[in-house]
């Protein structure tokens, strides 16, 4: 697999609680949404992109992306995960794997994908995470295409519904980027963390 042959997902469906619900990915950061900054990174990376998103598609028209419901409703990110498995077999079959994006992480690193695709000849089945500061990131990792059938199957006996339970059922192997000067894997999940990604945006 090479970086240009990569489909991926940017998982954007969250419920945001934390901030008073609606779309955290729309969120504006420094005057663009939070999807913006997502999109300028991961889009030179990889050949095809989409998101994973339920409700209106047309709140994500101006990206001119496919956008996938769940296939299987209620079941959280690993129901994104598995809808993104389903449109790359479908729109890019001889992918190995499928890299999965969180919606609310818009200083992702600009050698995500190079450093990622590294670990995958040695580990084919295994999933790929990235990781910052001493923790795994599962929902900022390459997922193997092989295991696609596996995950429909655990989700169809609502088994495995965890997107960190399937680092331990398919193995993983972790890549660390440096948290310093900021976190390239930080999230915005209040409206504390949208003020210091505020910060961040500064230095990114």
């Amino acid at each position: 697999m090479t970086p240009p042959s990569l489909s991926a997902v940017i998982l954007a469906g969250g419920a945001a609680r934390r901030m008073g619900g609606g779309d955290k990915p729309l969120r504006l950061l420094k005057g663009k949404p939070i999807l913006d900054w997502i999109v300028a990174r991961i889009r030179p990376q990889v050949r095809f992109l989409a998101i994973s998103a339920n409700g209106d598609p047309e709140r994500f028209s101006a990206y001119k992306l496919p956008v996938l419901p769940d296939r299987l409703p209620d079941l959280g990110p690993m129901a994104g995960i598995l809808a993104a498995m389903d449109w790359a077999n479908e729109t890019n079959p001889d992918a190995h794997h499928i890299l999965t994006l969180s919606g609310d992480t818009p200083f992702l690193p600009v050698d995500l994908v190079e450093r990622l695709s590294t670990q995958t000849a040695h580990h084919p089945s295994e999933i790929i995470a990235a990781a910052s500061a001493g923790q795994v990131h599962p929902t900022i990792a390459l997922w193997p295409m092989a295991a696609r059938t596996n995950i429909q199957k655990a989700l169809n006996e609502n088994k495995g519904r965890r997107v960190s339970d399937w680092l331990s059922i398919l193995n993983h192997q972790s890549v660390a980027w440096d948290h310093l000067p900021f976190d390239p894997f930080f999230n915005v999940n209040s409206p504390e963390d949208l003020q210091e990604a505020e910060k961040i945006a500064l230095i990114a």
